[in-house]
């Protein structure tokens, strides 16, 4: 059986958030980033023609790389000190009157970027204006167990919260927010709920080098122009959209000089594409991961992002002025049963080559990272399906989650080593709470092989009836979840916990 899909993680940026006072010409049939398999019916054989009303519609196509808007901080050196709130926004996405409503953090898609240091104390104040419980999630950040924002601390419709974290030395790297109540978490995110955490380091061996940043997501309308809820497909298959979009907008253009070498930070936002993204004919090298810089840039020809992987990259302009190059997403099967894998390339986004601009250097070498030692405590996790059981579809070692069991217990700086294997018919993205975790092996099928090079991680990608081995050691006590993350999965009781002592 095969499996694979994409949804709506979180982004729709700023940009977006302007159509709601202004409409761009960008025609929906067959463009590149618009995946007529996702329409939502078209997998089951509809008719390809889109509604009157998506024959209409308007998004930003072809325009400059949109900025993320920040999120002022009131706090003063040392202490980041901002408020959120969560809400629904109408936008004006086609000619007609027809009104699309999202939900956003303080009325942006994606919401506000928080940008702090490492060492800085962290103060969030957030309110809840939906009409079901939320949370916020910071995805990947070493915080306490209760400001993690698990499902045990939902915040109530019209209630509100502060979480409060300091963050440690060496945790600089590219982090997002996200809702993490549990059954309304996937729905939280496709509507429209995320933002990006970047963690700034004083010793940063490439804060030379100017950036850009990529928050991709998926975004799809119904024949109203409005985002629908989920199918029986999306939550088996994990949900996908219409539309790819960077920072809120197909196709944006990116600007890099002939010569001159950009940092660029890139978000998979989505909550079930796995993304294979390729740059053809430019010079690329990976220097982050999930948790900040890598040892070593690494040359690519292929990146692979699961959703909620992050990566950071250095782009060179090796090409002569006035020359464009595709940023595109390739053919990846992760085993969808009820929708159709992705067959061809489509362009995400168009890098184009400007006037010469002097290239800076990039270190051989970034930082050191150690790896963990010989584990304390080692441990199997089985991925399976059991489609027999719609209660109980998504299974971790043969359980559904359930808020009142817990799975593991384990100790503060222990190291622990997990296998997490397949036995699914469709891939599924490894996610840990509280930590970041290395990859030490793989195995295919033909036994274990050794992961070529150290980054900090927490999240990785489980191909279909393969195996990924991990080390990690949990710094802070209490309750840590560990999930799949394909959201619809996630919702379904694809996850599990286990409490740290001290």
């Amino acid at each position: 059986m095969n499996r694979r899909q994409f949804l709506l993680s979180a982004s729709s940026t700023a940009i977006l958030a302007a159509l709601g006072r202004q409409v761009f010409a960008a025609p929906m049939g067959g463009h590149a980033g618009h995946d007529t398999a996702a329409m939502p019916g078209m997998a089951m054989g509809a008719p390809a023609d889109p509604s009157p009303v998506l024959k209409r519609l308007r998004l930003p196509s072809g325009r400059p790389l949109a900025t993320v808007p920040r999120l002022a901080n009131r706090g003063g050196a040392g202490r980041f000190v901002g408020t959120l709130s969560a809400a629904p926004v109408t936008l004006n996405l086609a000619e007609g009157g027809v009104k699309t409503t999202a939900w956003a953090y303080n009325g942006q898609l994606p919401g506000p970027a928080i940008v702090a240091r490492e060492g800085d104390s962290v103060e969030i104040v957030f309110t809840n204006r939906l009409n079901q419980p939320t949370t916020i999630h910071w995805h990947g950040m070493p915080v306490p167990a209760d400001q993690d924002g698990n499902p045990h601390d939902p915040v109530k419709p019209g209630e509100s919260r502060t979480y409060r974290f300091t963050l440690p030395k060496g945790s600089a790297g590219s982090y997002w927010y996200h809702p993490h109540p549990h059954g309304h978490t996937a729905e939280q995110v496709f509507r429209g709920l995320a933002g990006v955490f970047v963690v700034e380091a004083d010793d940063d061996p490439l804060r030379h080098l100017a950036e850009d940043w990529l928050v991709l997501s998926d975004l799809r309308l119904d024949e109203r122009g409005t985002i629908p809820a989920n199918t029986a497909a999306d939550w088996h298959d994990g949900r996908e959209g219409q539309f790819l979009l960077v920072n809120g907008a197909l196709r944006p253009v990116i600007a890099l000089g002939q010569g001159e070498r950009r940092r660029w930070r890139v978000w998979n936002a989505t909550s079930a594409r796995i993304l294979k993204l390729a740059l053809p004919g430019l010079e690329w090298q990976q220097v982050g991961s999930d948790g900040g810089l890598l040892g070593a840039p690494r040359a690519l020809d292929t990146l692979m992002l699961a959703p909620g992987e992050r990566a950071e990259l250095v782009v060179s302009g090796s090409l002569p002025a006035g020359k464009s190059v595709a940023l595109q997403s390739l053919p990846y099967a992760r085993g969808r049963a009820m929708t159709p894998e992705q067959t061809a390339a489509f362009t995400v986004a168009t890098v184009k080559l400007g006037p010469p601009v002097a290239g800076a250097a990039v270190p051989a070498q970034l930082r050191q990272i150690p790896a963990l030692g010989e584990p304390q405590v080692r441990r199997t996790l089985t991925f399976s399906e059991n489609m027999a059981d719609p209660a109980s579809m998504f299974r971790i070692n043969g359980q559904t989650f359930d808020m009142n069991r817990i799975d593991f217990t384990g100790r503060v700086g222990d190291i622990e080593e997990w296998d997490i294997v397949s036995e699914a018919h469709m891939d599924h993205p490894f996610h840990l709470h509280g930590t970041q975790f290395q990859v030490v092996a793989r195995n295919d099928g033909s036994g274990w092989v050794a992961e070529p090079f150290l980054a900090w991680r927490d999240v990785v990608n489980v191909p279909l009836r393969e195996a990924v081995r991990i080390r990690f050691r949990q710094d802070l006590p209490g309750m840590r979840m560990y999930h799949c993350h394909i959201l619809e999965h996630e919702d379904q009781g694809m996850m599990g916990q286990y409490r740290v002592s001290a």
